[in-house]
């Protein structure tokens, strides 16, 4: 059974942005788009061993996570990282874990 609601919502956020960063094509395409530092125009379905299908519902899974964020231009969609959601989302991450990471307990 799951019942997100019963966990605040700082929870619910990292575990949504967990999820998102689970899946390994998604990592690939944000390394990606980093490493190109700059906005891609095109297909990204040509740099990634991956079905244009397959690229389009992770590059959708990341806009919609505000990971990324894309224009139209014509008939092309430009992919940019936006790297304010990102500093955004890991320091909510860097926060809840560093707490974590700091106890020092030792199982018996």
């Amino acid at each position: 059974m799951r019942k997100p609601e019963v966990f605040d919502t700082e929870l619910q956020e990292l575990a949504a942005f967990a999820k998102v960063i689970s899946h390994p094509a998604r990592l690939a395409i944000l390394k990606y788009l980093a490493e190109t530092k700059s906005c891609i125009s095109g297909d990204i379905s040509d740099k990634l061993p991956l079905s244009r299908t397959t690229v389009s519902q992770h590059l959708k899974e990341l806009r919609d996570s505000g990971l990324i964020h894309g224009e139209i231009d014509g008939l092309r969609i430009n992919y940019c990282l936006c790297g304010s959601s990102i500093e955004e989302k890991l320091a909510k991450f860097d926060a809840f874990f560093s707490k974590v990471a700091c106890q020092e307990i030792t199982c018996k």
